[in-house]
């Protein structure tokens, strides 16, 4: 839809919107519908529940309307609350393009389009069409991203490719802990779930075997079962993670002016990402992906940091996959993350492990403390206890990762351990500095050197510089911007 006149969306997201609900809904369906108890009022309520779902999807459709101008992309929605969002093509930055299971089985998409500017609130400077064709969502994101110099729509164009999925980098899902933060979720959902379905699954004989076993057997024996069971089940969630998520994962270069992510396997994803709008990337190493040599990269862009997952540019993968994606992305020689970094001063090292060390002492003082006084189990303190070297060796690799350089065209900062990070910003992307500093950082005769963007979060900090290295760092990457605050002794 174009002109002056406005449009609809697609009618099938009367049947889309509330069957992507209720897919959300099936796993306590069929718990309830093998373990639970069929009381009328549950089988009622469930019913009563559906049928407002879908009477809410067809008003959903009746009140939206939108319309694209040459000027204008306008929208208006809502059932009890009326919203009416305009934003101006000329401010459009990204387009994403996104599809659940519900809208692929109807052949629909939602355009997700959005500007410059930072959202205080969710879907604040954005306008999202749900849903349209996914034809229709294709010429969207075209036309919606060209402009006067670039050359007419390439429908059948799929850029230049910079990167694709390869299957060997499956190897580096079971790396990111997505797998047991998976299963925590599970097992939060589950017994909530259990609690207030109240459901039986004490009468399940393989889950009355297993708590019969894990009631008699030695705690010798449950605790290497157990942690085995967990590490399967985490590598087994992790690499469905990694397929649902990545699956068909492209990157390239298109000719209207973007990169372009397509990714997805239930929920295909595609994001486009005016390149002059980059101002930089940011390479992530959590730590066992950064033993095993991978890394991840995410864009330092407006209009995403507050949708997650919009901002990727590269899943994890080897770490030279990550270098030249950065490369390429950024449309320079050598990645700016490679570049080798200027050390922080000694100082930085006894407050990276202070810090590391202190709240772990404090734990296993505390721990001791109730061992004696109110008969807590003695293994507690002294598990906490071990740990503090390892809290050491921590605070030691936060400091070797503490680091920053300047390279023609960027600002580099690395910092982190457990997930460090490695942020390449644009100099002429920071249209500002923030100096903070606290009471022991005065003692230590540092400070953290914020460079303000009007990209990503917003701000990107240089942890622990010393007092003349920082101001030096400032004053080169921008001149005169900082010196002008400056007063000499």
């Amino acid at each position: 839809m174009s002109g002056s006149e406005w449009g609809r969306l697609d009618p099938r997201m009367i049947v889309v919107r509330p069957l992507n609900e209720l897919i959300g809904l099936l796993p306590p369906l069929a718990a309830l519908v093998f373990f639970g108890n069929f009381d009328t009022w549950r089988v009622v309520t469930s019913a009563g529940v559906v049928g407002l779902v879908i009477v809410y999807g067809l008003l959903s459709w009746v009140n939206t309307k939108y319309r694209i101008t040459d000027s204008q992309v306008e929208l208006h929605k809502g059932v009890l609350f009326r919203q009416r969002r305009s934003i101006p093509r000329d401010r459009i930055r990204t387009v994403d393009l996104t599809a659940k299971l519900g809208h692929r089985l109807f052949g629909l998409s939602a355009v997700r389009v959005g500007t410059g500017q930072q959202e205080r609130t969710p879907g604040e400077g954005t306008v999202t069409l749900d849903a349209v064709t996914a034809v229709e969502a294709e010429r969207l994101r075209q036309a919606l991203l060209r402009r006067a110099e670039h050359v007419e729509e390439h429908a059948d164009d799929d850029g230049v490719p910079i990167a694709s999925l390869d299957t060997r980098w499956y190897r580096y899902a079971p790396l990111t802990l997505s797998g047991f933060i998976t299963i925590g979720i599970v097992i939060g959902f589950l017994m909530n779930l259990v609690n207030e379905l109240d459901l039986r699954f004490s009468d399940v004989g393989a889950f009355r075997r297993a708590l019969r076993w894990l009631s008699e057997a030695e705690f010798s024996t449950v605790i290497p079962v157990v942690a085995g069971f967990a590490i399967v089940l985490s590598v087994l969630a992790s690499l469905a993670g990694y397929l649902l998520q990545n699956h068909n994962y492209r990157l390239t270069r298109q000719p209207d002016g973007t990169v372009r992510v397509r990714r997805g396997l239930l929920t295909t994803r595609s994001v486009s990402i005016e390149e002059k709008r980059l101002r930089g990337a940011v390479l992530h190493e959590p730590l066992l992906l950064r033993a095993g040599g991978g890394g991840r990269v995410t864009a330092v862009t407006t209009g995403l940091n507050k949708v997650g997952g919009s901002s990727l540019l590269l899943p994890p993968a080897p770490r030279a996959e990550a270098d030249h994606v950065t490369a390429d992305v950024l449309s320079v020689a050598d990645a700016p993350t490679a570049s080798p970094l200027t050390q922080h001063p000694t100082r930085a090292k006894t407050r990276r492990i202070v810090r590391a060390v202190v709240p772990m002492v404090v734990i296993a003082a505390a721990l001791f403390a109730l061992a004696e006084t109110a008969a807590w189990p003695a293994w507690l303190w002294i598990t906490a206890a071990v740990l503090i070297p390892i809290t050491v060796l921590v605070g030691l690799d936060r400091y070797r990762a503490l680091g920053h350089t300047l390279t023609d065209d960027y600002l580099v900062a690395r910092s982190g351990s457990l997930d460090r990070r490695t942020v390449a910003l644009r100099r002429d992307g920071i249209i500002g500095w923030k100096i903070t500093r606290t009471l022991f950082q005065r003692r230590a005769r540092v400070f953290t050197l914020t460079a303000v963007t009007a990209a990503g979060s917003g701000g990107y900090p240089v942890l622990d510089i010393g007092d003349d290295q920082g101001l030096d760092l400032a004053e080169q990457a921008i001149p005169g911007l900082i010196g002008q605050f400056l007063v000499e002794d």
